[in-house]
């Protein structure tokens, strides 16, 4: 993960994650939110797909 910092607070502005380490080199990753489940999945053209 990588954060960029506010210089004005020195804390982390926007989270940033690299979606190739979240699916562990694969396609697919499983996020929860809520008790939701959502599949993230990295196309063939390099594109992102969240779905529920």
């Amino acid at each position: 993960m990588e954060a960029r910092f506010n210089a004005d607070t020195a804390r982390p502005a926007v989270p940033r994650h690299d979606a190739r380490e979240l699916t562990h080199g694969g396609v697919t990753a499983e996020i929860e939110l809520d008790g939701q489940l959502y599949t993230l999945r990295i196309t063939k053209a390099g594109k992102l797909i969240l779905t529920k």
